[in-house]
């Protein structure tokens, strides 16, 4: 059969090529259902692969993205976008892996972001091999699960949840599945102890969404990450992952607990390349500066620790007592290493791919193939590497002892930033504008699930109860006024492995004690304005806005979990009761803290006095936070309106933005271009009227969003100044043809380089 295709990017000639006639030989292990393969390792045991994908292109397809396709059976899902400006979508499709033909697609768009055109559709989907099911991370952050029919099974919005945070550069990254689990990690500043800005990971019930654990192991993160998790079970049974953070650390976390076990700094900045593990050590790459000289970029390998921390006790700190060897000579930004029989492989910056001794670090040999290289990684199968590089070529490459050889390179016309996935005889190959698939084009095998560990279920009072510890699910919620929360008690055992699930309430005596509960260390003393009753917590329809934890007690042993309360509308805030001014900022302001549920505000926000008159103003203490982006209500809100009186301080030149989030839109005074100001997407939906700002004057702030049966949606916002009568005509008035159907209410601020601060003062959100 001949396939005619055309690579017209960097003056690329149409080809005729002939399909190579490929024999498969399927393994156990033939699908390719997370980023980085069957192990997370970047190797395949498939077989019957091409050694020229000059001669085997099956089919192509034009989507934008750097992600790498997942492959369960007949089936393969991508993660891309389509579209330029206003009408940029990110998009899982799922295609026939045989002929290409889509099957089904869900597009989403971008909101509340700054993320540049060329870096969305930077991840991968994850397949759970017991279901078939299908998941994905968004770029600003919805994290979908999707039946192999494309019908959707939950969704979480992580920045209007948890007020994750979104950067210029994508990196959004792949969940993966473990047991009952899918698994993400994001850089977060939510509310409580969770408040300051950490990269975290978050593990979410694969079947039901909710929340089942959330684990901190670093520090202040000097950038963001998106490495991927590499699994392993310890001799002690025991199951851990690790992964690279934005605060330049290679982790390991308790997978069934998110217990933080230990962190190795690598460098200052993020680690966003995956890792490998050779017998008792963890191999890690990065291309940041280093922590202890001035050379960038380094692979080192970590010698785990002998004995790893038990269940409730503190992280390890592991240094240069804990390396095995290191090679400076290794600079690679986020390209994952391979590991295969004792050596390791590796794209570089330089443009090359370096074969390494994983015992001592001693290069075996160096390839150049490319200018240069950033992102994609390599992947082996069928004895064959396949390279893709930054200049959009693709390499095959064997390993050969001392040297290596290119059997065939293949230029794709853009660059390439995932890795190769391999599945049932087929190469897939992601370009920065189109998908190829290289190989066999004999019909898929069906996908076979495997069998999940089933739970065994205990009445409350069995006697048969050996654990550990407690695992309350979801262990973060938020309830909205009038409805209730209903929560899954687990016991553990040492090894953080579920052995049974208690029920709540039996006909015994021996049953779960619930109770509202401060943590000793909790600088904002508060519970949960709501009843709790037998395991259940119900708000009533006037419940008001709050946050707390509660505490469950079973014999010697207990959990916690923690979550809020978000009120029916109409809902106001003027900061006049129950704020007291018991502390003081860096800058000698008496303050009090913002309302303890405002996602993200306790350190970007702080009460205080102004003309005897209290307001919210922003902090200036953390140029990290010289943007704020603050969630006050649910992310199912729509048809509302929002008002609230803004101030900006500064001088003739240097002034603040301050504004509403509303319904995923950032309606701002932009003090310094003097307009207000509409923003979906910093870099493309972005609209704004000229409009008159003062320093030190007060404006009131008025928006809308209406959105109509076809998804058409008109943005309307107005402002004045305080002490005037509210104009009839709205200030600004922009149409945006995919609006946003729902969002939750926010505020929003934004002080550059951290210089001049912003106030905000009698929010009200009501109901349209």
């Amino acid at each position: 059969m001949f396939f005619l295709y055309s690579l017209f990017n960097q003056g690329c000639v149409p080809k005729i090529v002939k399909s190579e006639k490929v024999v498969v030989k399927t393994s156990v292990n033939s699908d390719w259902l997370y980023w980085r393969g069957p192990e997370g390792t970047g190797v395949s045991d498939q077989t019957g692969l091409p050694s020229d994908l000059n001669k085997s292109l099956i089919w192509s397809h034009d989507i934008q993205g750097g992600g790498v396709p997942v492959i369960a059976g007949g089936k393969a899902y991508q993660f891309g976008y389509y579209g330029i400006t206003d009408d940029l979508q990110e998009a899982l499709v799922c295609f026939d892996a045989s002929t290409g033909d889509i099957l089904w697609q869900k597009r989403h768009s971008d909101f509340i972001s700054d993320i540049v055109y060329n870096r969305y559709g930077v991840g991968a989907a994850c397949v759970d091999p017991a279901s078939g099911n299908v998941y994905f991370q968004t770029s600003p952050g919805l994290l979908i699960g999707y039946d192999s029919e494309g019908n959707k099974l939950w969704e979480r919005s992580l920045m209007e949840e948890f007020a994750r945070l979104t950067f210029p550069n994508g990196r959004t990254g792949g969940p993966c599945i473990d047991g009952h689990l899918v698994i993400i990690h994001a850089i977060t500043a939510n509310w409580g102890k969770q408040g300051p800005a950490r990269d975290r990971f978050y593990a979410f019930d694969k079947d039901t969404g909710d929340l089942v654990w959330s684990s901190t192991p670093g520090i202040t993160p000097k950038d963001s990450s998106f490495a991927p998790l590499t699994f392993e079970d310890l001799p002690d049974g025991r199951r851990v992952f690790y992964s690279g953070t934005g605060c330049g650390h290679v982790v390991c976390i308790d997978a069934r607990t998110g217990q933080a076990l230990w962190r190795f700094q690598m460098s200052y900045g993020g680690v966003n390349a995956g890792v490998v593990i050779h017998k008792d050590s963890i191999i890690a790459v990065h291309g940041k500066e280093n922590i202890d000289s001035t050379i960038i970029g380094r692979m080192v390998a970590i010698k785990k620790p002998e004995k790893m921390p038990a269940l409730g006790d503190d992280i390890l700190i592991l240094g240069k007592d804990n390396e095995v060897w290191r090679n400076n000579g290794i600079e690679a930004f986020t390209s994952t290493p391979v590991y295969r029989e004792g050596r390791v492989y590796s794209t570089i910056k330089r443009g090359e791919l370096v074969c390494l001794d994983a015992d001592s670090g001693e290069e075996y040999w160096v390839l150049k193939l490319a200018p240069d290289q950033i992102h994609a990684s390599p992947t082996w199968a069928d004895g064959k590497l396949y390279v893709p590089m930054f200049d959009g070529k693709v390499f095959v490459v064997t390993d050969e002892g001392d040297h290596a050889i290119i059997q065939s390179e293949i230029d794709l016309g853009s660059a390439c930033l995932a890795a190769p996935a391999v599945a049932h005889g087929r190469v897939f190959v992601q370009s920065k504008k189109k998908l190829y698939c290289f190989g066999s084009d004999t019909p898929s095998p069906p996908f076979v699930v495997k069998p999940q560990e089933e739970l065994k279920h205990i009445s409350s009072g069995s006697t048969d109860l050996i654990s550990a510890s407690l695992q309350i699910v979801p262990a973060e919620f938020a309830l909205k006024a009038g409805s209730s929360q209903k929560f899954d008690i687990f016991a553990l055992d040492t090894r953080g492995k579920r052995i049974t699930k208690i029920n709540n309430y039996g006909s015994d005596q021996k049953n779960p004690n619930w109770e509202k509960w401060i943590p000793p260390t909790a600088k904002v003393k508060s519970k949960l304005d709501a009843i709790l009753e037998q395991g259940v917590l119900r708000a009533d329809q006037n419940a008001s806005l709050s946050a707390g934890a509660l505490k469950v007690s079973y014999g010697n042993l207990s959990g916690v979990t923690r979550g809020r309360v978000l009120p029916n509308l109409p809902y106001k805030e003027d900061f006049e009761e129950g704020y007291t001014f018991s502390n003081t900022s860096t800058d000698d302001i008496a303050f009090s803290y913002p309302p303890l549920s405002w996602l993200g505000a306790r350190m970007r926000w702080q009460v205080q006095d102004m003309d005897e008159n209290k307001v919210a103003g922003n902090t200036l203490d953390r140029v990290l936070f010289q943007r704020a982006i603050n969630f006050i209500g649910h992310m199912d809100m729509k048809d509302y309106t929002m008002e609230a009186d803004v101030m900006t301080d500064g001088d003739r030149r240097t002034k603040s933005n301050i504004g509403l989030i509303h319904q995923r839109y950032i309606i701002v005074l932009v003090g310094n271009s003097q307009k207000l100001e509409v923003v979906s997407n910093f870099d493309r939906f972005r609209h704004s009227v000229p409009f008159s700002i003062k320093t030190k004057s007060w404006y009131r702030l008025k928006t809308t969003v209406d959105v109509d049966e076809m998804g058409n949606g008109l943005i309307r916002a107005k402002a004045w100044p305080k002490d005037e009568e509210e104009p009839e005509e709205w200030t600004l008035e922009i149409e945006h043809a995919n609006a946003h159907r729902h969002g939750a209410p926010g505020i929003y601020a934004m002080s550059p380089q951290s210089k001049k601060k912003v106030y905000i003062d009698n929010i009200s959100v009501t109901q349209n």
